[in-house]
């Protein structure tokens, strides 16, 4: 049995999404997030930097993993599943999760940052980080031109991408004219795993479908402002 402590983010889904496409059994504990929940001594102990997603694996000694990156590491090792065992296959795969982890995932948060959150417009910025994600997108969309997954076969490098991409709307930003993006999003949108996945822990309100979006932008602006540990 694993322990998923979580929230309805993209990278809490990129986790719930490998859990369910693997097939392990695990529980759902919501961390709320606007609660400030993650900034907890109880918490910490399980993700020392206070962000969500995390797990303890109650079949390894209650081993704690933080990091979602780690974390689809860790299940894919754990399994065997979701990437090769080979060096190069193996290479590949954590090539293209690193480029989510270091670029897709930082870059869109930033615009999510400036374009949604902050009460103040900063046009600047605002554009600097919607042409990088841009930017990102037309990387993949290159990649994918030539391939049908990210790095060969259907790996934990795909699901850590799609879980950030297919939010490119509440970013600001376009895949228009990015075909082969297109084509292998809706590869995974149509993974029962992936559908699955996405509603773990179930969103109470769906920004992207344009309901409930002021309470979540509302609750977003008090993270984005008072990102410290409570007192």
């Amino acid at each position: 049995m694993i322990d998923l402590y979580t929230a309805a983010t993209p990278n809490g889904h990129k986790v719930s999404i490998a859990l369910e496409e693997l097939g392990l059994s695990y529980a759902v504990h919501v961390v709320n997030l606007a609660g400030l929940e993650q900034k907890r001594p109880e918490f910490l102990k399980i993700s020392p930097n206070g962000r969500i997603p995390a797990i303890v694996d109650r079949e390894l000694d209650d081993f704690a993993v933080f990091e979602s990156g780690a974390i689809l590491v860790y299940l894919a090792e754990k399994t065997g599943r979701l990437m090769p065992s080979d060096v190069k296959g193996r290479s590949r795969v954590m090539q293209w999760l690193m480029f989510q982890m270091a670029g897709v995932g930082p870059m869109m948060g930033q615009a999510n940052v400036f374009f949604r959150y902050l009460p103040e417009k900063v046009p600047l910025a605002i554009d600097r980080y919607q042409a990088e994600v841009r930017r990102l997108f037309e990387v993949l969309d290159g990649q994918l031109a030539d391939h049908e997954y990210l790095a060969g076969d259907y790996s934990i490098a795909d699901i850590a991408n799609w879980a950030w991409v297919r939010t490119h709307k509440w970013s600001g930003v376009t895949i228009e004219g990015l075909g082969h993006l297109g084509r292998w999003m809706g590869v995974l949108s149509a993974r029962p795993a992936c559908q699955r996945g996405i509603n773990i822990p179930p969103r109470p309100v769906r920004p992207e479908d344009g309901k409930g979006t002021e309470k979540f932008i509302e609750e977003a602006r008090k993270m984005v402002e008072t990102g410290r540990r409570p007192a």
